[in-house]
C-alpha cells in the first residue's frame, strides 16, 4: 500500500468512528470510500452497532454488500443522518468539486438529504482556487453537443469523457464533459450559470454543503470545521 492509499485508508476510518448506532448513512463513491465502507462493516461486526445506508453508486452498493452494511433507499428514508464522502478539490470556504468517479448526480442527492456532509480527502485534495481540476458537468446524451457549446460559452472547451473508445454512461444513463476552467474565481456564479444551460443535469461544484472536512496528510489526521 503506498503513502496515498494509507492516507485514505486512515481518512476512511476516522470518519467510519464518528457513524453512530442507528444513523441513516449516505455513502459517497470513491476509492477513500471503500474505506469508509470497509470500517463501518468492521465495527458492525466487532462493535455491534447497526446502521443503513443509501449508496451514491453501483460501486459503493456493491462494497456495502461485501462488508456487510445493510442498505435502504429514498422510498422509506427521506432524510439521513450524515453523509460521507470524498472531493476532487477542496477549497478555504469549503466549496468542493465532484465527480471524477462519474457519480456527482446522486452524489450531490445524498448530500442534500444528510444533516451533516463530512467530506474525506488526502491533503492533495486542499487546494487554494477550485479549477485546476477540470469541473465534471452530467449532461443529457440527447444533443451532447450543443449543450457542450453553451458550457465553452463561459469560459473552457468541454471534453466529453470516454471509456474504451465510447462515450462513459453514468449510472444515471447520462454523459459526462469534463470542464477545464483551470481558475474559477466564483465558484457560486458559474454553478448558476452552468445549471440554468438545457442538457445539464448537474455540476460538479457542490456549494455550501459541506461541515466538515476529514484530511490526511504527513502530520497525520486533521478534522476541520465549517
Amino acid at each position: 500500500m503506498n503513502t496515498q492509499d494509507q492516507l485514505k485508508k486512515t481518512v476512511g476510518e476516522k470518519a467510519a468512528s464518528l457513524v453512530q448506532d442507528g444513523m441513516k448513512v449516505g455513502l459517497g463513491s470513491g476509492s477513500t470510500v471503500y474505506w469508509l465502507v470497509r470500517a463501518l462493516g468492521e465495527r458492525m461486526k466487532q462493535e455491534g452497532i447497526h446502521i443503513e445506508g443509501i449508496p451514491s453508486s453501483i460501486q459503493t452498493g456493491e462494497w456495502a454488500n461485501e462488508f456487510g452494511v445493510p442498505l435502504t433507499d429514498f422510498a422509506t428514508t427521506k432524510e439521513l443522518d450524515v453523509t460521507i464522502d470524498g472531493s476532487d478539490e477542496v477549497d478555504p470556504n469549503f466549496q468542493l468539486i465532484k465527480g471524477g468517479g462519474a457519480a456527482l448526480f446522486r452524489e450531490k442527492i445524498i448530500a442534500q438529504a444528510a444533516e451533516k456532509l463530512i467530506i474525506i480527502v488526502d491533503a492533495s485534495k486542499m487546494v487554494k482556487q477550485l479549477g485546476a481540476y477540470a469541473l465534471p458537468v452530467e449532461i443529457l446524451p440527447f444533443a451532447w453537443e450543443r449543450t457542450a457549446y453553451e458550457i465553452e460559452k463561459l469560459g473552457c472547451v468541454p471534453v466529453l469523457r470516454l471509456k474504451d473508445g465510447e462515450p462513459l454512461i453514468t449510472d444515471n444513463g447520462n454523459y459526462i464533459v469534463d470542464c477545464p476552467f483551470e481558475k474559477i474565481e466564483d465558484p457560486v456564479d458559474l454553478d448558476q450559470k452552468l445549471q440554468k444551460i438545457v442538457g445539464v443535469i448537474e455540476t460538479g461544484l457542490f456549494i455550501d454543503m459541506a461541515d466538515s472536512v476529514i484530511v490526511g496528510g504527513s502530520e497525520g489526521v486533521t478534522m476541520k470545521e465549517k
